[in-house]
């Protein structure tokens, strides 16, 4: 069975406070739903970015199927990660499956 990916590409710099409430949050609530952080770029760190990308923290997250992704996204902790996060990063958030 192919596997599932949370990809999170931020479209600017987040605000540091509700991004840090979130990641108090966040991390756990996706490991507690079978995640696991196999990807994190900063932008002060190796990230090269072409065609329309923007040199922005991205994270990428592997989970056993693209359904336990999915599910992770809308679980209650998460959800309440993002109640953290407030409206407090521009992010583009993809969910799909590996081949």
């Amino acid at each position: 069975m192919p596997k599932g990916y949370i990809l999170s590409a931020h479209r600017s710099e987040a605000n540091p406070v509700k991004k840090a409430a979130y990641n108090l949050l966040a991390k756990d609530a996706l490991e507690k739903a079978g995640g696991k952080i196999i990807a994190m770029a900063k932008i002060d760190g190796k990230l090269t970015v072409y065609e329309n990308g923007i040199k922005q923290s991205t994270v990428l997250i592997e989970f056993n199927s693209y359904d336990e992704a999915i599910n992770a996204y809308h679980s209650s902790d998460y959800q309440k990660a993002l109640l953290a996060l407030d409206n407090g990063a521009d992010r583009d958030i993809r969910i799909f499956e590996g081949v």
